[in-house]
């Protein structure tokens, strides 16, 4: 099954790129305004896109404060179903290395390389924000 990963350098504390991962405020600096995210196990966290005509429904599988997050998608869109997305994030001199996946995609065909491609415009967005600029998100509404 073919994965995307990434990884970045984040000039930040890992607890402050953490926030970033598991709460609606943070979700909505560098993802989609449009986030409904508890930091809490086994709920269910929602991002919508395009006035909600898409919604990625994610099960929130493990959170280890400053250290790593994991969901699992449920569903809408049907590409991603079964898939799970994780960051890891590392201390490493002064700055967070996170590493990032979104493993268990069925094929490469469809929307696997526009997602592999969104994801790296993310976690350059992610990084932005816990570096404390104000790009905002890059799905505002």
């Amino acid at each position: 099954m073919p994965n995307i990963l990434h990884q970045i350098k984040i000039n930040a504390t890992p607890e402050q790129v953490f926030d970033l991962l598991v709460s609606s405020e943070g979700i909505r600096r560098w993802w989609t305004h449009d986030a409904q995210v508890e930091p809490i196990e086994g709920s269910v966290a929602e991002f919508g896109f395009n006035d909600r005509a898409t919604v990625f429904r994610m099960r929130v599988d493990e959170l280890v404060a400053g250290r790593r997050v994991k969901w699992t998608c449920l569903g809408d869109p049907e590409e991603w179903e079964g898939t799970e997305v994780e960051f890891h994030l590392s201390p490493d001199e002064g700055v967070v290395d996170l590493h990032f996946a979104h493993r268990g995609w069925r094929s490469m065909a469809g929307d696997y390389a526009a997602c592999n491609t969104t994801w790296g415009a993310l976690m350059h967005r992610l990084k932005a924000a816990a570096e404390g600029q104000t790009r905002g998100p890059l799905f505002p509404l």
